[in-house]
């Protein structure tokens, strides 16, 4: 039987990346989640999904809450995904996946008590990036972490999907990697990161502010603490 699944590329303008993220899913199942990009990428969005074929949902047509709107695209494909009994695969706009790498993640997911499959982030000279910095030090090949998975390029599990409810995940966060991480294992379930799968990572290509961390750390968490941003 052919395992199912369905891919969410959440977009936020940054075209250049997404273009290239979602030309490199041509021929997958698809949906682009266009998170309030502005009216002119919105176009171009919807033109790149006439011609791959892909499902482009408009946020802006189901909610008027400003972007990012994560909570929102993890409670709609979770929904979806449970009614059609498959996995959930999300890969950011500013990662490029290899031919192979979805494959990957379908196959680690085939074991026993699985929630989370990423493949690890490299950059243009093959260097392993942020937010997996922590996997230089392994070997190439599966590692079983209790660090937290991003979604850069990350399967949940429809294991994971029945046990986990996104209702009821905190609705004052941006961002959920940690959170579902972490109720991944405390559901009995194993994350795994495949360090020999690697994606190309541009970070933070669709929230350029965010580079602040590391250039200006000062003016980030002035950010990130006054205006209550980047909540995990």
């Amino acid at each position: 039987m052919q395992t199912k699944y369905h891919i969410v590329i959440p977009v936020k303008d940054s075209l250049s990346t997404a273009e290239r993220a979602l030309r490199a899913l041509h021929g997958q199942p698809v949906t682009i989640w266009n998170d309030n990009s502005t009216p002119e990428n919105t176009t171009l969005l919807h033109e790149l999904a006439n011609e791959l074929q892909f499902e482009c949902i408009d946020v802006s047509t189901l909610t008027d809450h400003p972007s990012p709107n994560y909570l929102l695209l993890l409670r709609t494909m979770q929904e979806r995904a449970l009614r059609s009994d498959e996995h959930l695969i999300i890969v950011e706009s500013d990662v490029i996946v290899q031919p192979d790498t979805i494959e990957r993640l379908l196959q680690t997911a085939q074991q026993e008590m699985v929630g989370l499959v990423a493949a690890v982030t490299k950059d243009d000279n093959g260097q392993v990036n942020f937010p997996y910095e922590y996997a230089r030090r392994y070997a190439q090949g599966t590692i079983v972490t209790r660090k937290r998975l991003s979604f850069c390029c990350t399967l949940l599990s429809l294991t994971l999907l029945q046990r986990l409810d996104f209702h009821t995940l905190d609705e004052r966060k941006n961002w959920y990697d940690v959170t579902i991480s972490k109720a991944s294992r405390q559901a009995g379930l194993t994350n795994i990161l495949l360090t020999d799968t690697p994606v190309r990572h541009y970070p933070h290509s669709s929230r350029p502010w965010k580079q602040l961390k590391y250039t200006h750390p000062l003016h980030y968490y002035w950010n990130k603490l006054i205006y209550g941003r980047d909540k995990i």
